[in-house]
């Protein structure tokens, strides 16, 4: 049963002990290397927030910002600006304003750092024109998809759909949703060539709809329909961001992820700073309070959102910088599981062990599911019921063929020991970093 984010608010000190953690691991012939009881305060919630951003100074979340309500918040752009006049602004920057990249005036469109090795390689053969119409933050990527079902919010020229056409196979399908023209008849014009001649499909398995993200039923995305989700640097353009969370919820089949790169900000922004058409156009007006956006996760049913990668945006613009002042942008990648009596909102302790079997392409030695849980091939590892849950545990996630989970939640022990300090400003797909969970 899912605890609501009442029962987080008030900061009382709990003792967790590790007992039941050791004897997890032996059970199974395994050593524990956990650290003593630690006092832990319940409203530390785990890895929904990017640690760069907001613990850089490893403070915990107070509970009145853990418990704030989402009725108090800005209810999006659309509520200073028209939607129709944010939807003209983004076709107009993107389609017509920028030829390329390099007309970009910050990097948070360019932000991604060096992808992983397997995407390195299939980027080579995308088009030279699709690529050089690419604008993203992140590398939301991710391996081990073949043969599910993709779609890619805010496609674009298509470059990640291209991308993600290789690694899904011949059996797998991505369909791109895009609103604007000249973006989509450069994807349009490379798709079947790429698929039936580069890949040697024998069809296209690729396709693109026009549409808004906010609105993918009125694209005809069919509930549950959805294996993985991508977007990369376009959810902080729409006006509603809540409606585009809740849609992707809508169309991910049980067990399926949003797995996306966008820009946060480590603070609400003024009205004059979000209807700058040019700092919009570059992703930084549009940019969430980064709690803000957690708050929206957990009203849709993303309650336990995870941090893949973190990288700060530098603002190259002199007058730019001037209007954003104290202001910080991140280009973070999120995982979002999406699944029903699954996931609470702290991380429980069931005394579960997951073992990752080495089978994702690009990562056979180790597998990294977010900015602190590494997983290495055959190593049994302790998670709580939230990280079981992502990477197998009934078998509901699309990672479940990849993972052994050993236990069930039969047995409570309490909140699972939050241990370990993330790496941060860390590309997606690198696997260099480590730790425990929380």
């Amino acid at each position: 049963m899912q605890a609501s984010l009442a029962q987080q608010c008030p900061a009382q000190p709990l003792n967790i002990s590790n007992n039941s953690k050791r004897k997890a691991l032996k059970s199974i012939g395994s050593r524990s290397s956990f650290a003593t009881s630690k006092t832990l305060t319940s409203d530390r919630l785990c890895a929904s927030r990017p640690r760069s951003v907001i613990l850089s100074n490893r403070r915990p979340l107070s509970a009145d910002v853990a418990c704030a309500s989402t009725s108090e918040m800005p209810s999006g752009l659309s509520s200073i600006l028209p939607e129709n006049t944010v939807y003209e602004n983004v076709t107009n920057y993107y389609g017509k304003v920028l030829s390329t990249s390099k007309d970009l005036k910050t990097s948070a469109c360019t932000a991604a750092g060096r992808p992983p090795e397997y995407v390195r390689q299939l980027l080579k053969a995308v088009p030279k024109e699709v690529k050089d119409k690419f604008y993203g933050c992140g590398v939301p990527l991710p391996s081990g998809i073949e043969g599910l079902r993709v779609l890619d919010l805010g496609s674009g020229s298509g470059r990640d759909c291209f991308v993600a056409a290789a690694l899904v196979g011949e059996n797998g399908s991505v369909v791109g949703v895009d609103m604007t023209d000249e973006q989509l008849e450069v994807a349009r014009k490379h798709g079947p060539a790429y698929c039936t001649e580069t890949l040697g499909y024998k069809e296209n398995n690729m396709k693109y709809i026009k549409g808004h993200i906010e609105y993918l039923d009125k694209a005809g995305i069919e509930d549950e329909s959805v294996d993985v989700i991508i977007s990369n640097c376009v959810v902080n353009l729409s006006p509603d961001k809540k409606r585009v969370l809740s849609e992707a919820y809508r169309v991910l089949e049980a067990g399926g992820e949003f797995y996306f790169s966008d820009v946060y900000c480590d603070r609400r922004l003024p009205q004059e700073v979000v209807e700058d058409e040019v700092l919009f156009g570059e992703c930084i007006s549009g940019a969430l309070y980064v709690q803000d956006f957690i708050r929206y996760c957990r009203d849709v049913g993303f309650t336990d959102p995870r941090v893949l990668s973190t990288s700060k945006i530098e603002i190259n613009d002199p007058e730019l910088k001037r209007k954003t002042g104290e202001a910080q942008f991140y280009s973070i990648t999120y995982r979002l599981f999406k699944l029903p009596d699954h996931l609470e909102t702290l991380c429980e302790d069931y005394g579960q062990v997951a073992v990752y079997k080495g089978t994702i392409p690009g990562s056979e030695s180790a597998y990294q599911l977010d900015d602190h849980h590494r997983f290495v091939k055959g190593k049994p590892m302790l998670v709580c019921g939230n990280t079981g849950a992502m990477v197998g545990e009934d078998g509901v996630s699309w990672l479940s063929k990849h993972f052994t989970v050993t236990g069930d939640r039969s047995v409570h022990y309490g909140l699972f020991d939050c241990g370990g300090i993330p790496v941060t400003d860390q590309p997606a797909g690198d696997t260099s970093s480590g730790g425990s969970c929380c």
